[in-house]
């Protein structure tokens, strides 16, 4: 799209890439409105949190759960500077599913902080994630739960893939979590080829990558 097309197309009061965004989602989930957890202050206008909102949806695909959906990485808003990019933004947002456990019968509000917590990685180092890629969590990604889960590698989403938006391509990059055994053996061995060594063993018993709290 050039820059003529979406001038005509869109006003400055249009979330352009947001839109793009929930077209997305909607036709995974076309008749499900998600829980929505906007920041309150926004990351552009001084606030600490770099993501403007997480929506979590509630997945029946191959085993109840919860999906996560990140706005913030990729850019949301109208701009013109943006219009036919590569990319938007970063080129990617967070996804994460997550198997419920008793804790979060209400909502697991742990995992929008660690979404942000990554973001803040992103915007304050300016390396972003790629599929393949892992980070320590520093400890539980579920602080106070005993879980050996304590790191993160990212692969693209199975389902939501990648998309074109008018300010070009997001990313959809799903956050799966890893042992801490799994994760030493990748910080010995950090290669591409090695996370999707791992990743591709996980999805023989688990094919969507959903985050197991309790997976030794």
């Amino acid at each position: 799209m050039n820059l003529d097309e979406y001038k005509k197309k869109y006003s400055e009061d249009d979330a352009v890439g947001w839109l793009a965004i929930d077209e997305a989602i909607g036709k995974l989930y076309p008749n499900q409105e998600p829980k929505h957890y906007g920041t309150v202050l926004k990351y552009m206008l001084g606030g600490e949190d770099p993501l403007d909102g997480v929506s979590i949806y509630q997945s029946e695909s191959q085993s109840p759960h919860y999906h996560f959906v990140s706005y913030g990485m990729s850019g949301l808003y109208y701009d013109e500077e943006s219009a036919g990019g590569e990319h938007s933004g970063w080129g990617f947002e967070f996804t994460f599913r997550l198997f419920p456990i008793e804790e979060d019968k209400d909502d697991p509000k742990w995992a929008i902080h660690l979404m942000q917590n990554l973001a803040r990685y992103v915007f304050n180092s300016k390396k972003w994630f790629e599929a393949y890629h892992f980070i320590p969590a520093n400890g539980p990604i579920r602080l106070g739960t005993e879980t050996d889960i304590t790191a993160i590698a990212f692969i693209q989403d199975e389902e939501l893939g990648t998309i074109a938006t008018p300010h070009g391509a997001v990313q959809f990059l799903q956050m799966v979590g890893i042992t801490t055994e799994e994760y030493e053996t990748l910080k010995k061995h950090p290669k591409t080829t090695e996370t999707k060594k791992l990743l591709d063993s996980l999805k023989e018993s688990n094919p969507l990558l959903i985050t197991d709290l309790t997976r030794k």
